[in-house]
């Protein structure tokens, strides 16, 4: 609720304009010390008295609603002078209606010498007979009204407005000022919380890469931000089988990582179970669909590798097609899928074998690797990122992926991707 004071002493009559604006820069370096939006208010209507003489005053800022035909709402945020009945309810007037809104429409000032000539005037005391009000500018833009009322015909003059005009100007930088700094704390506390995500994310993340037999194995996850929406894992089966799994969910940042957890914990309970990876998708579609916005699914690559029978059998969701290269630079793109996790209810998903040839890698992706584009538009694409590998392909598979990263950077000259990246490297001894 605006607090209420009442004016309790009257400026000099002899105080010349010159004396005025002393006083009014004196004022300015007291509420200038201040961030506390309310208390700044508080000061500048306690001080306003001994600038210019009036019997009740109110500043008010424009907020917006965002609906209904009149999304503009005057909140008082000091008042003085005025009945109690007034200052508990805000003035329910539309931008142009009474001389408050007339002037926050325009951002013209208004003196009038008799209120009931006025047909804009709008009545808050019946003691009115004179009023002054001013806009309060921010980066030309109204944001609020600096209202004076008075008992007397004719009480305020030009010298008073532009008195009352520059106290406005000041009230404006310092609401500026109570922002900024508001946002900057805002900005401060987001990021604290966005590196607490980043580090439990990080935790779900595998701290090693998986050692089974027959294979070289290993993934890495490029970020764009602190938190990420790509993804991968993978979880011991048997000792012969790895389950393995690369995701990338919409968007990006705390949202995008919160369904990367709770597609960590649906697929390893699938595994705990034992489902084989085109059940196990469907399971956890329809648990995203059940649990999720419309708007929110996941990318995933889910499957299995053999190392006895040296076999990949998977399901993809959406994803991008895995590469498979030859060890004499032949490869392709396994063209199988099904739609993302979350699209739709009662998902069905295919399950797809690739069966390991000496020297054969797999490579397995998020589109932030063949999507990141160089300033001029042109995409990394599948094609160069293919050859990419092929250059590399004598590398073991950690350096393989810092390679074709590397790779990635050259093209784009940037240093980090425009989207999250992930690669998940399996190479057949």
């Amino acid at each position: 609720m605006a607090e209420l004071h009442q004016a309790t002493t009257s400026p000099d009559p002899n105080l010349s304009v010159v004396d005025k604006l002393r006083m009014l820069l004196d004022i300015t370096k007291t509420i200038s010390r201040s961030l506390d939006l309310d208390e700044v208010l508080t000061l500048v209507m306690d001080t306003l008295d001994s600038l210019i003489n009036y019997d009740a005053a109110g500043i008010y800022l424009i907020e917006h609603d965002g609906a209904g035909d009149n999304p503009y709402i005057f909140k008082s945020k000091a008042l003085s002078g005025y009945e109690i009945p007034f200052a508990l309810v805000e003035p329910q007037l539309k931008l142009g209606e009474g001389f408050i809104g007339y002037c926050a429409q325009t951002g013209k000032s208004i003196i009038s010498g008799d209120v009931t000539k006025d047909p804009r005037y709008f009545s808050a005391r019946e003691a009115t007979r004179s009023e002054m009000v001013a806009p309060i500018v921010s980066n030309d833009q109204v944001i609020g009204v600096f209202d004076l009322e008075s008992d007397k015909l004719d009480a305020y003059t030009q010298d008073d407005l532009q008195i009352l005009q520059m106290l406005a100007s000041q009230v404006a930088i310092i609401i500026e000022k109570v922002e900024l700094h508001e946002q900057v704390v805002e900005k401060k506390r987001l990021q604290a919380q966005l590196e607490i995500a980043r580090q439990v994310q990080l935790e779900l993340l595998p701290d090693h890469d998986p050692k089974i037999k027959g294979f070289d194995v290993s993934a890495y996850v490029f970020p764009t931000e602190q938190v990420s929406g790509d993804y991968y894992d993978w979880v011991k089966v048997f000792d012969d089988q790895v389950g393995i799994i690369v995701a990338d969910a919409v968007g990006k940042g705390i949202p995008a990582a919160l369904l990367t957890a709770f597609l960590r914990a649906s697929l390893r309970l699938a595994v705990q179970i034992g489902y084989a990876p085109h059940i196990a998708l469907s399971k956890v579609s329809n648990l995203l669909w059940d649990s999720v916005e419309s708007h929110q699914f996941i990318t995933a690559i889910y499957g299995i590798l053999d190392s006895t029978n040296r076999t990949f059998v998977f399901s993809n969701a959406g994803h991008n097609p895995p590469l498979l290269v030859k060890p004499n630079g032949d490869y392709r793109f396994v063209e199988y899928g099904d739609l993302p996790l979350g699209m739709f209810r009662e998902m069905r998903y295919h399950q797809h074998f690739i069966k390991f040839d000496e020297e054969q890698v797999l490579v397995l992706y998020t589109d932030g690797i063949t999507e990141a584009a160089r300033d001029d538009g042109e995409e990394y694409g599948r094609e160069r990122f293919a050859r990419r590998v092929i250059e590399g392909i004598d590398l073991p598979s950690k350096e393989l992926v810092d390679f074709i990263r590397k790779g990635v950077a050259d093209f784009t000259e940037h240093k980090f991707l425009d989207d999250d990246g992930t690669l998940f490297i399996i190479k057949a001894d």
